[in-house]
């Protein structure tokens, strides 16, 4: 029986879609296993129990389920300490929260995989309202090469008087490649090459249980992110996090709240058990968003579009991209995700004036939580190449059935050809 109204000719190139991706599904499917039992075992190590699920109010002090889920994202994420909180509005606060924590006046922040996400322009050299620049922190930028790989004789070369090396792991809107661990290792190796005291600070968004590894077990000083990204599970309702050097993250804390306090206060209300939740089920949930990236991918390559990455390249976050050509096409495409989400459904997604980006902008998002894209959603710059972004999937075969109605939204307005 169907439930959808998908034309039988892309019925059949989703079926070869999907026996390109095997090897790749069963490579996800072996992370997905090893992540899930890491995340596991740091649940019992660290002795989670009926009572760190409930909340408090208030100041927060002793708030035993808030240090709880501290510790164990701590260790599930290879490093000595994490600032998890529902305080955090967005990734791009913890970042700026981060930023703010441990730079001062006079420091450099050298960013090297070029011009950080859009939402943090502001943030670094806005010349309003409490920017790092207004506060004198300098700027410093080394631009990744043709290819999208890093420039490492580059890095060496400027590396050695920056306070912060930042590392934006996703693509963001553009076309380049997500670094995988490898490479960040390939970054902080060259970066110790000239500077040891500096700090190497990673936006992990997108990319946390990806791999077997994250940035902190190949050097990383920081990581950031949020939890209605991958380590929200889809359960966590909104927040965000900072783990590292214990130290870093205390800094990182006193900007959070109060110098003196830092996370020794802020309650965690209602939201102890959607956190801990959320996170013990994220392997798995980004198991679902990465395998129906990877048919995307090969879908739609077989319509006959440049994506990014190929379906049988190696995958460090959810984030794919196709290059659709027109801003027709991307509309078509975004309605047609619309069309198969769960909540909104019958919503139509138009272009409209983002606040934080300098073009219009067009997003399909039928989601339970607001923003959140580990569930399915596309969003895109209305700008050449006119491609769009796409990320998450809660469930594969629900993801899979948003991307053949997007097909086949393009396909009724005469976008496509079969």
């Amino acid at each position: 029986m169907s439930f959808f109204k998908i034309d039988e000719r892309l019925k059949a190139l989703a079926e070869k879609a999907e026996q390109l991706c095997a090897p790749s599904f069963e490579q996800i499917r072996r992370t997905a296993e090893y992540n899930g039992e890491k995340v596991l075992a740091a649940f019992i190590n660290n002795g989670v129990a009926e009572m760190h699920l409930k909340g408090t109010t208030g100041y927060g002090y002793n708030d035993v389920g808030r240090d709880k889920l501290d510790e164990v994202f701590a260790e599930a994420m290879g490093c000595e300490a994490a600032l998890v909180r529902h305080s955090f509005v967005n990734g791009t606060h913890a970042l700026s929260t981060a930023l703010f924590g441990v730079l001062r006046p006079g420091d450099t922040l050298l960013c090297v995989t070029g011009k950080p996400y859009d939402t943090l322009s502001e943030v670094i050299f806005g010349d309003y309202g409490g920017s790092l620049k207004e506060f004198g922190v300098k700027y410093a930028q080394i631009d990744l090469l043709p290819d999208g790989t890093p420039d490492y004789e580059k890095i060496k070369a400027a590396a050695g008087n920056a306070k912060v090396i930042y590392i934006q792991r996703s693509r963001g809107y553009s076309l380049r490649p997500s670094l995988c661990i490898d490479t960040i290792e390939k970054i902080v190796k060259a970066v110790r090459e000239v500077n040891d005291s500096g700090f190497i600070m990673v936006d992990n968004c997108y990319g946390e249980f990806a791999e077997t590894r994250e940035p902190t077990d190949v050097g990383a000083d920081l990581i950031i992110g949020s939890l209605i990204k991958n380590p929200g599970g889809g359960i966590a309702k909104t927040g965000g996090y900072i783990a590292g050097q214990s130290g870093l993250v205390e800094l990182c804390s006193y900007r959070l709240t109060t110098v003196g306090t830092g996370a020794e206060v802020g309650c965690s209300l209602d939201e102890n058990r959607e956190m801990l939740l959320g996170f013990f089920l994220s392997p798995q949930t980004v198991e679902s968003a990465l395998k129906t990236s990877v048919f995307a991918c090969a879908f739609f390559e077989l319509l006959g579009y440049e994506v990014f990455p190929r379906y049988d390249e190696k995958r460090t976050d959810i984030i794919a991209a196709l290059k659709l050509g027109n801003p027709d096409a991307l509309c078509a495409f975004c309605r047609g995700i619309q069309k198969g989400s769960p909540v909104d459904s019958m919503a139509a997604p138009e272009p409209w004036d983002m606040p934080g980006y300098d073009s219009q902008v067009i997003m399909a998002a039928g989601a339970f939580t607001m923003g959140a894209s580990i569930e399915l959603s596309a969003d895109a710059p209305l700008r050449e190449p006119y491609a769009v972004w796409l990320q998450g999937g809660l469930t594969y075969p629900t993801g899979k059935t948003g991307i053949l109605l997007a097909a086949q939204s393009m396909l009724d307005g005469g976008l496509i050809k079969l």
